[in-house]
């Protein structure tokens, strides 16, 4: 997975911008919080990562800070959120007042957000309520992934292995609903035993 890169800013828009290195333009969609953070075009900048994968096409998505990040992989492991629309939670809320909303059940501020209706704020209430936390200020040792990150990299491998995403969503999170603190290899082998029970 590309987990940074670093560059010169060729071009940005408030939803993508274009990094050159190497010699090789990457195309990132970023929120537009990110786009704020940015410099000017010529610039050497540096942005975290996602690559998001899926059956027709290849996205990567790049964020400012790490609280971005680690939020946009809490929203897109919330069933019937997809990455374009995390995308779009972020660029209309701050990481911040987002957790608030989502901690005190306040879905009158997250259906402020541009896309989210009463039904998905109602959703990101119930599901990201007790993990909402998980998303910390600052920036996390690079040698302890996230739990967000190794909930994301289960459902990966699972979805490689040729599982619907769906199915192998639903049960990445029923077991850490049950357990927490697993590691990547510890998560993916319950999940493969559940799965195939």
């Amino acid at each position: 997975m590309i987990a940074q890169l670093r560059g010169r800013l060729v071009r940005k828009t408030p939803t993508s911008v274009v990094i050159e290195t190497g010699g090789v333009g990457f195309h990132i969609l970023v929120p537009v919080s990110t786009f704020e953070a940015l410099g000017a075009a010529d610039e050497e900048t540096v942005l975290l990562t996602y690559l998001a994968v899926r059956e027709d096409a290849l996205q990567l998505f790049g964020f400012a800070t790490e609280d971005e990040r680690d939020l946009f992989l809490l929203l897109i492991s919330v069933s019937g959120i997809g990455p374009r629309l995390a995308q779009g939670i972020l660029s209309g809320i701050r990481v911040e007042h987002f957790k608030q909303g989502v901690r005190e059940g306040d879905t009158a501020v997250l259906t402020r957000i541009p896309g989210v209706g009463k039904k998905t704020a109602e959703r990101l209430v119930v599901e990201l309520r007790d993990r909402i936390d998980a998303v910390q200020r600052g920036t996390p040792s690079a040698a302890v992934p996230s739990m967000t990150q190794i909930h994301e990299e289960a459902i990966l491998a699972l979805v490689s292995l040729g599982y619907k995403r769906t199915q192998a969503e639903q049960s990445v999170q029923a077991i850490l609903r049950r357990e927490s603190g697993l590691s990547l290899e510890v998560l993916l082998r319950k999940a493969l035993s559940q799965i195939n029970r």
